[in-house]
């Protein structure tokens, strides 16, 4: 998609990375990358393109090839099979961003909310592929039934609409009493997170585990996957209780220094560090301090 490369290329831009590589499956039937995600991928100084997609561009970007460079960081999410490559190849040879697998969405509704409205968030996930997983919480049986009406309704007037049947069989409206609804979505931990309820400023100060939250009935998440400021690649499968979304941030490191001086070591931290050093029985730790303080 070529949202994805402005969601990731911009960043790594704005956080200077060197070389920004951009791996992206051709065509099936031109055998062509999409002029769209071209021409984003220039617009945000992507500097190689590699037609590759799928595991073996996890691969080839994680160890190298012949025309792949082998890189330090690898961003983006991708199906069950590339997410499972990425962790795989993190554990030792490159970092990743964060498990990103199939979309997600919750929403948490109550009487204020809009069926026609919370039926089209629903399905805007849906309709990603049979294995996202569309999910709404309320304390209103009655708005319960009447999303569940407009989504079908809705549905079916969908271009897409055979993919976002399927994963709406795996999907589920739950009922739920209004003080469990925060209990709930911390627990599950959505990639995407909609409150529309009368008092959706004070649910999202409880809010602790989501990728991105969606405040009240006018702020849809296709919002959020293009144009309202925030990054669209979200830890999924419950992963917001360890991992935020992509930012500048994820495309840096840290490296600290630091000097002390002859009398700094002498009078305020040598003494400290060989205390520390020897009640943990590691004497050379200490006799770097000790020969400098001689």
């Amino acid at each position: 998609l070529f949202s994805t490369v402005l969601m990731l290329a911009i960043p790594a831009k704005i956080a200077a990375c060197r070389d920004i590589v951009l791996c992206s499956p051709p065509d099936r039937q031109t055998g062509q990358i999409h002029p769209a995600v071209l021409y984003a991928a220039q617009l945000c100084g992507v500097d190689k393109i590699f037609k590759l997609g799928g595991v073996q561009a996890i691969a080839a970007m994680a160890y190298g090839t012949e025309s792949v460079p082998q890189v330090y960081k690898i961003f983006g999410p991708g199906n069950q099979f590339v997410t499972a490559a990425k962790q795989m190849v993190s554990l030792e040879d490159v970092a990743i961003d964060m498990p990103a697998g199939p979309s997600e969405v919750e929403v948490i509704a109550d009487e204020s909310a809009h069926p026609e409205y919370v039926a089209a968030d629903l399905l805007s996930q849906a309709e990603h592929g049979i294995d996202s997983q569309v999910l709404m919480i309320t304390d209103s049986e009655a708005l319960a039934d009447a999303v569940m009406t407009a989504t079908l309704e809705q549905c079916k007037r969908l271009p897409r609409k055979d993919i976002a049947e399927k994963s709406l069989e795996n999907s589920r409206i739950i009922v739920l009493a209004h003080d469990d609804l925060m209990d709930f979505t911390n627990e599950y931990a959505p990639e995407h997170l909609i409150i529309s309820t009368k008092d959706y400023v004070q649910m999202a100060e409880q809010v602790r585990n989501a990728g991105s939250v969606f405040l009240g009935n006018y702020t849809p998440e296709s919002a959020g996957d293009y144009a309202s400021g925030t990054n669209h690649t979200l830890p999924t499968k419950a992963c917001s209780r360890a991992y935020s979304g992509v930012s500048v941030d994820s495309f840096m490191k840290k490296t600290t220094f630091q000097e002390i001086s002859a009398e700094a070591l002498q009078n305020d931290l040598g003494p400290i560090i060989r205390i520390m050093a020897e009640n943990e029985q590691l004497f050379a730790h200490a006799n770097a301090v000790a020969v400098r303080m001689k």
